[in-house]
């Protein structure tokens, strides 16, 4: 039971090379994944060897499973690896040319890059709807305030990173553009009806997970017309009656970050980590906080076995886990660091960054469907 509790969880690290004792907790625990930040990158050779270092360990763990290695890369505002990578432009900037083509292609070469450095998993694309001007906290991260664009260019982004290799995660479910306050520092509370988020929001998550989306990550937002009590990212309405049920999800369903204020000023650490899993969550993440991995597996595990959670769940959970690693094929080391160090702030990249952020569609760059260092050098 424990070693399942493991693998449905990603935990962020420390610094640019991992402890003796995350090695271990890793290890030990069968920890499903890793969430990178800022503090884990210095030099790409320091990246290159710790994602290396980090997949060694799963031959040590119970599932034998390849670990998640994941990062918020959205581009703009939003992106942990910054030059000598590719800088890609926010979300919005795409939105505004209209261009499937162009989403798809900007997503596939944004994942070239991770992938590389054996990051497997990212945190994108953004599926919310800006449908409030004043909400800085989505802000130029969602691709439109219109609905219509941001499923047609959502679902070519989600396209995009999955030919190169990466697994995107849709985020926030069912959808934080409304929004003012910032769930990194309190609850937002949503009051519009069930028609309107059903009409409006829940959209592009639909037709997202029509173009096969893997992963959908939950919002720490209240809608109290469907949830009174619980924000989506703790509510089985949401995640069980509504997404599961009504959309039909067969994915695998990622909290955000359990630490965020949004949770952790209404409820304790251990509650957080129940109440997430119950609700339906197949994968509790921690991003910045050690000593929450061990509270959350410790609360589990005492729920299921009190039975507060069913045994069923957690076998289902992990199942859905272990499915997506390997029907995915995610990546299980980086490239040679020569190969990656190509690949990463390619030119035809940077070109086609430049041209998203001039309001360009260039054709020409978008004519190159392969690896860009099967192309001639003047690509």
């Amino acid at each position: 039971m424990r070693e399942k509790i493991g693998q449905c969880m990603i935990i962020g690290i420390n610094g640019s090379s991992l402890t003796a004792e995350e090695t271990d907790f890793i290890a030990r625990e069968n920890i499903g994944g890793v969430i990178l930040m800022k503090r884990n990158f210095s030099t790409p050779e320091e990246l290159h060897e710790l994602t290396r270092e980090i997949q060694s360990i799963h031959r040590r763990q119970a599932d034998r499973a390849p670990l998640f290695i994941g990062v918020d890369q959205e581009g703009g505002r939003v992106a942990r690896f910054r030059s000598p990578f590719t800088e890609w432009p926010p979300l919005a900037a795409l939105g505004k040319l209209q261009s499937p083509t162009l989403a798809f292609n900007a997503s596939y070469r944004l994942g070239l890059e991770l992938v590389a450095f054996g990051v497997n998993l990212d945190f994108a694309p953004c599926l919310d709807i800006l449908t409030n001007p004043a909400n800085t906290v989505i802000g130029d991260r969602a691709l439109s305030s219109d609905m219509e664009t941001v499923s047609k260019l959502g679902s070519a982004c989600v396209r995009g990173f999955m030919k190169s290799g990466v697994v995107p995660v849709g985020k926030h479910f069912p959808g934080h553009g409304n929004t003012l306050l910032d769930s990194h520092e309190d609850l937002p509370v949503e009051t519009r009806v069930w028609a309107d988020l059903e009409a409006r929001e829940l959209e592009p998550f639909k037709r997202a997970i029509k173009a096969r989306l893997p992963m959908i990550l939950s919002a720490h937002v209240k809608f109290t017309d469907v949830d009174a009590e619980l924000p989506a990212s703790l509510s089985s309405k949401w995640l069980k009656d509504i997404l599961r049920g009504k959309l039909r999800w067969r994915g695998v369903t990622v909290s955000d970050d359990l630490d965020m204020k949004a949770l952790t000023k209404h409820f304790t650490k251990a509650e957080i980590a129940e109440r997430a899993f119950a609700a339906g969550n197949d994968i509790l993440l921690y991003c910045n906080e050690p000593d929450s991995h061990q509270i959350a597996l410790d609360a589990v595990e005492k729920a299921v076995r009190d039975k507060r959670i069913p045994l069923a769940d957690l076998m289902a959970a992990h199942q859905r886990i272990l499915e997506l690693k390997r029907d995915h094929e995610i990546v299980a080391s980086p490239k040679s660091l020569a190969e990656a160090t190509e690949l990463m702030g390619h030119e035809l990249h940077q070109r086609l960054s430049q041209a998203i952020r001039a309001g360009q569609v260039p054709a020409d760059l978008l004519e190159a469907a392969g690896p860009p260092k099967s192309e001639p050098p003047s690509a």
